[in-house]
């Protein structure tokens, strides 16, 4: 495998913020607990995603203003909306022309091109994983958003989860690995049992497991073990796909992905061992407040002109092993 290159790229300090706001009764923006004008974020999706943790996440959000949902299910659309008393967008772009964010819970396929349309109306990405189950869009959406300046991050759980996100920083920081092994195993499709809230997703059922939860697994790893130098992937039963990993510090990790684990084998986990010990990734909850976090990073980026290390460029290289591994399954 070509080892992805990444170059320091600084994106551009937005300017929209100081645009497009419903003025309050005293005839100011409406501002962030720092005294900033609050950027207006745009919702695109309106599945189960979206209702679960997206929408709550943005309305929750102090230091910002949901600001509106497109979907393509308009009376879906104008449900979502209803419910957060947000604005009902019937096109894309007209979304775009009014948000300084948008947040995508859409299929890949789907989000990638809108990606790209975003970023050159100047809005800063909050995506999902994957960003595309092609290399070419994946790469499209980094290009865009750096091309255009504006800011991106892929909600990827693990790394904005608490305590997560911090036992990864704090894994980065350690030396001497040797191995590591990851699993998750969902039961949206499992053998023995009703499906999950997220079976009725045609992209999931196309891509298995590979796709949906391979990111996660490799958001972890990467930034422990090194860029990723070699993968081999091999198939196991129902969409069970095992990925054989060697990293740039030399060490080798282990991940077995599924979507259509049985219900009693279903679950996450992570184990590094190095010359400091074993360690086990912890359990995490409140997803919400992780997706929360995920844009507390955007609006940071976008605000220093820093780029996120979980921007899009990341979720690019992660499209980039994920698509080498489904290329040798074929």
């Amino acid at each position: 495998m070509r080892v992805g290159s990444r170059t320091s790229v600084r994106v551009r300090q937005t300017e929209r913020v100081s645009i497009s706001y419903d003025v309050n009764p005293a005839g100011e923006r409406p501002e962030d607990v720092s005294g900033r004008p609050r950027p207006r974020v745009g919702l695109l999706g309106t599945g189960p995603w979206a209702h679960r943790t997206h929408a709550p996440a943005l309305a929750a959000h102090a230091d910002s203003e949901f600001a509106g949902v497109w979907g393509r299910r308009p009376e879906a659309a104008a449900e979502l909306a209803r419910e957060y008393g947000v604005k009902v967008y019937e096109d894309p772009d007209a979304l775009f022309a009014d948000c300084d964010v948008v947040a995508f819970a859409l299929p890949p396929d789907v989000q990638a091109p809108l990606a790209v349309r975003a970023a050159a109306a100047g809005c800063h990405l909050l995506l999902d994983k994957p960003v595309a189950t092609t290399v070419e869009e994946a790469r499209a959406v980094a290009a865009a958003a750096t091309r255009h300046g504006v800011a991106s991050v892929v909600f990827l759980t693990l790394r904005f989860a608490e305590p997560t996100a911090g036992w990864v920083t704090e894994q980065a920081g350690r030396t001497g690995w040797f191995t590591a092994s990851a699993h998750w195993l969902g039961a949206v499709f499992p053998p023995d049992g009703a499906p999950s809230a997220y079976a009725d997703s045609p992209w999931r059922k196309a891509k298995g497991g590979l796709w949906d939860v391979g990111p996660h697994a490799l958001s972890v790893l990467i930034p422990v073990l090194g860029e990723v130098t070699s993968v081999t992937a091999a198939r196991g039963p129902s969409d069970l796909v095992q990925l054989s990993l060697r990293h740039a510090s030399g060490a080798a990790s282990t991940a077995v992905l599924s979507l259509g684990a049985p219900r009693a084998a279903a679950g996450v986990g992570l184990e590094l061992r190095g010359a400091e010990g074993v360690f086990a990734l912890p359990d995490w909850s409140d997803v919400p407040g992780a997706y929360g976090r995920a844009l507390d990073a955007l609006l940071t980026a976008a605000r220093t002109g820093t780029p996120d290390p979980r921007d899009a460029r990341f979720g690019a290289r992660l499209t980039e092993i994920l698509a080498e591994a489904e290329d040798q399954l074929r």
